[in-house]
């Protein structure tokens, strides 16, 4: 190995000069030498395919430039809210009308500026890629020196709101930001799902749907077709599915809604223990209404406006937007792998149509319908059950999706499956994580999002969990009894969040490596993920919805959103994820500097943990892999 030449003073002396004018701008900044490693790099072989090599390098580098961007949380913010949650008790019992979505606190106020989304400047065929690019990152800039701007205000407008006149709640919670999108590559990938698609599914949370459709994306597609469609009803029921039904068809009559379902119980072949298996399924019915509507929208666009069918001569010449002959029956008999095709030839038919003058086209080779959506709204799960396989990587995790991918289900009908992306709203960041839009492995504000969902949700009766150190029970006074002692005093103590952290990492037996503390890190995060992911069941009531017919439907009273008997976990409420996460190569959105101390250190579990849990001798709780 060549022996590196030692630097003389005098190079040294010319180094320092040149990296001085390069600070101040007298010369332009230098590329960065690679460093060439010595070192051979091992190739690992798995499931078929060399890791290791370039191509993957360039895979890496691609998904990292896809990743999501989000704003920093500061400091001060996560101090307070976590002293809000240590502090502040937690108003018991839950009254129905938390069960009622009510976003009008969070949307009204004086002058208010509406939320939009980037729209795509216009370009030319004759323009370069640096001049489209350019175009677009400066509309871009502007875009979001103005979202950031609004909802800087709206911020602020909220802080007095929530004061809370109750003299014990000394600390009032600081209103937390609006997150949003601010990736202008992922927002690319919207651009390009909406300017191939001809047809557009809007995929909606049942558990949520107005917070998955705000007035920045209506304003968006207000000239696309678009047909709403519900996830996730096997969590929410059939009622509340009904409900929001009847509530999108009143508010949006111009946009059809179908509800589906996108996963089935796998059937057991052999005794298994744990949680159940699912597998990608979409019902006969749910697939005939879906492709009914679809097939209606068609039908819709394939006749001539009516100045133009007024016209002969604009008659002739008139060329539908979309294919006119499909074949309708081979999209309700897919199934398995059969009729899926590689869209190589895809760019080459699309750019057919760039030659034609005068305003004439080509009638398209077949009908795109783009499927778009938040984070983990259920984009290539319903991709799954389309096809009736794992046609696409789909996983709990948001923003899984990096890049649109296109699949033909027959040939008549291409899909394209658009990366999910947060759009700017008008919500708080803990109604984010609670509907699954923010990964919970990238935040950091964990007692503020359990404060926040212990709102809505009765935690410490879904994890029948007790304080009996801290609870106002009597207990029997056993000390000696003598002249003139008075009987003990009980306090009557609420829960606060912070004590249901710390309840159920005691009970999963979760404490740090240094202190041995509970870790409430690790508690908030099984908490966050098991109602994120639909293990803990609940959905909210659309607006207005009657406060008696939440009562008729309620099975346990005093139970917010959450929907009892619906739960996966039914044995031991065992909620922790045994699903990893992927490796994120970014830093936390959340993350802070001055993060607590439990936060830091390693988290240990301790088998039958407790003060005197050492004693007992059943068995520890077995868990399962689930596949859903």
């Amino acid at each position: 190995m060549p022996r590196r030449k030692p630097t003389s003073g005098k190079q040294k002396k010319e180094q320092q000069q040149i990296k001085r004018a390069i600070k101040r701008g007298d010369l332009p900044p230098t590329e960065p030498t690679k460093k060439v490693s010595h070192k051979r790099r091992q190739t690992r072989v798995g499931s078929g395919k060399v890791v290791g090599h370039g191509s993957s390098d360039v895979a890496i580098a691609s998904a990292r430039k896809l990743q999501s961007t989000f704003i920093k949380l500061p400091s001060t913010f996560l101090e307070k809210t976590k002293a809000v949650a240590s502090t502040v008790p937690l108003s018991r019992p839950i009254g129905y009308d938390a069960a009622v979505l009510d976003l009008s606190v969070d949307r009204t106020s004086v002058n208010r500026q509406p939320l939009t989304c980037p729209k795509r400047p216009k370009w030319r065929f004759d323009m370069s890629k640096k001049e489209v690019q350019h175009n677009e990152e400066g509309i871009f800039k502007k875009w979001l020196e103005q979202t950031d701007l609004s909802l800087t205000e709206w911020n602020a407008s909220r802080e007095p709101d929530l004061l809370q006149p109750n003299a014990e709640a000394s600390i009032a919670p600081p209103p937390s930001p609006s997150y949003f999108e601010r990736n202008i590559e992922v927002w690319r990938q919207l651009w390009r799902v909406t300017e191939i698609s001809q047809i557009i599914l809007v995929l909606l949370d049942s558990r949520c749907p107005l917070l998955h459709f705000p007035s920045s994306l209506a304003a968006y597609l207000a000239n696309h077709k678009v047909i709403f469609v519900l996830t996730k009803i096997d969590i929410t029921g059939p009622a509340r599915v009904a409900a929001w039904m009847e509530y999108l068809l009143t508010h949006h009559p111009h946009i059809p809604v179908v509800p589906v379902e996108a996963y089935t119980e796998k059937e057991a072949t052999t005794v298994r223990q744990g949680r159940k298996h699912y597998e990608p399924h979409l019902p006969e019915t749910f697939r005939r209404r879906l492709i009914d509507v679809v097939k209606a929208v068609h039908s819709e666009m394939i006749k001539p406006p009516a100045n133009v069918a007024q016209n002969p001569d604009w008659l002739e010449k008139w060329v539908p937007p979309v294919k006119r002959d499909i074949d309708w029956s081979d999209a309700l008999n897919v199934a398995g792998s059969a009729s899926v095709a590689i869209d190589d030839t895809a760019s080459a038919k699309m750019k057919s149509t760039e030659d034609e003058k005068d305003g004439e086209g080509l009638e398209p080779d077949f009908l795109t319908i783009g499927l778009i959506g938040q984070p983990n709204v259920g984009k290539s799960s319903l991709l799954n059950a389309l096809f009736g396989t794992k046609i696409v990587r789909a996983s709990k995790t948001p923003g899984k999706t990096k890049h649109f991918q296109t699949l033909f289900l027959t040939q008549d009908i291409r899909l394209v499956d658009c990366p999910g992306l947060v759009v700017p709203n008008y919500v708080p960041m803990e109604m984010q994580v609670l509907s699954s839009i923010l990964p919970i492995s990238r935040v950091a504000a964990i007692p503020a999002c359990i404060n926040y969902i212990n709102k809505l949700l009765p935690l410490e009766r879904i994890f029948r969990l007790n304080l009996s150190s801290l609870s106002g029970e009597t207990q029997e006074d056993k000390r000696t009894w003598r002249e003139g002692m008075q009987p003990s005093k009980q306090k009557s103590v609420q829960w606060t969040s912070m004590d249901i952290l710390i309840a159920y990492a005691n009970v999963k037996g979760w404490v740090t490596a240094k202190a041995g503390r509970p870790d409430i890190h690790r508690a908030g995060n099984a908490i966050l993920r098991a109602v994120a992911e639909g293990r803990i069941s609940w959905g909210f009531w659309p607006p207005g919805t009657p406060l008696d017919i939440i009562s008729q439907q309620s099975t346990e009273p005093d139970a917010g959103i959450w929907i009892p008997g619906r739960d996966e976990d039914d044995e031991s409420n065992d909620v922790e994820s045994d699903e990893k996460d992927e490796v994120e190569e970014d830093e936390p959105i959340t993350s802070s500097d001055d993060e607590s101390e439990e936060s830091d250190e390693a988290s240990v579990t301790l088998v039958n943990a407790g003060r005197f849990n050492a004693l007992r001798i059943d068995d520890p709780e077995s868990g399962g892999e689930s596949d859903r």
